[in-house]
């Protein structure tokens, strides 16, 4: 790969952690918002939260959001990302996008590509072929949303991408898990790493399951190093 995804953790939902506790405890509380507040210490939130995840109760996460700006990725990942559900995504179009003047297509190249040097010169060509071909289309009248069929899921795109923190769990769990995609595998690394930063003890135990401190795969693949599935043994420290 050419370069790493540029990720960017543009806004979130203030004091995150607290939010998912104050949520929590509003379940059990009849008392005014204000008033669980304040009743709110560190210690409280960090039991709060820990009682969330190990009992699996996980609505109150969904009142955090995080709104991530990508670019750097191809469209092969794009396509990927957006398959996860509670989501909202804004993506570069390439109905609107010019890339007639481009002089070279920006592409992501895979690892297996970049390190076979035979291999990488003809991924080149093909991209090149690619460029020329909507170049030509376009010179022959085809509207931009037609020509770019010509163009491949390498493409590089950018796209906005806001997910609650529940989602995020169900994104971590499956992205970063050791048989996802090398490039998604990249991006969730580096989104879970921004969240860590802003809400600690909501995401202390986010990740794949081949991560836990008692790994196992949660695809029940007899070819992945953590087979056999074993969720009797799981555990969220990592």
């Amino acid at each position: 790969m050419d370069k790493k995804p540029e990720v960017v953790l543009i806004r979130s939902t203030p004091d995150p952690d607290r939010l998912v506790a104050l949520a929590a405890r509003r379940c059990y509380s009849s008392l005014r918002a204000d008033a669980i507040n304040e009743r709110l210490n560190e210690e409280e939130i960090d039991r709060l939260i820990q009682f969330l995840r190990t009992r699996n109760h996980l609505s109150p996460f969904e009142h955090a959001h995080f709104t991530f700006s990508i670019g750097g990725v191809s469209r092969a990942l794009s396509h990927q990302l957006v398959r996860h559900r509670i989501a909202s995504y804004s993506q570069e179009s390439q109905r609107y996008v010019e890339y007639s003047k481009l002089e070279q297509l920006p592409c992501i190249v895979p690892p297996s590509i970049s390190e076979n040097s035979e291999a990488l010169s003809e991924y080149h060509k093909l991209m090149q072929i690619s460029l020329d071909g909507y170049k030509k289309l376009r010179q022959l009248g085809v509207k931009a949303e037609d020509a770019r069929y010509a163009f491949p899921n390498a493409i590089e795109t950018k796209i906005v991408v806001t997910i609650n923190a529940r989602s995020l769990f169900n994104f971590f769990e499956q992205r970063l898990c050791l048989k996802a995609q090398w490039e998604i595998r990249i991006l969730a690394s580096e989104m879970r790493r921004l969240c860590r930063m802003v809400a600690p003890r909501v995401f202390k135990y986010a990740g794949a399951p081949c991560s836990y401190a008692q790994p196992y795969c949660r695809e029940n693949d007899p070819s992945c190093i953590q087979y056999p599935k074993n969720a009797e043994k799981a555990s969220f420290s990592q």
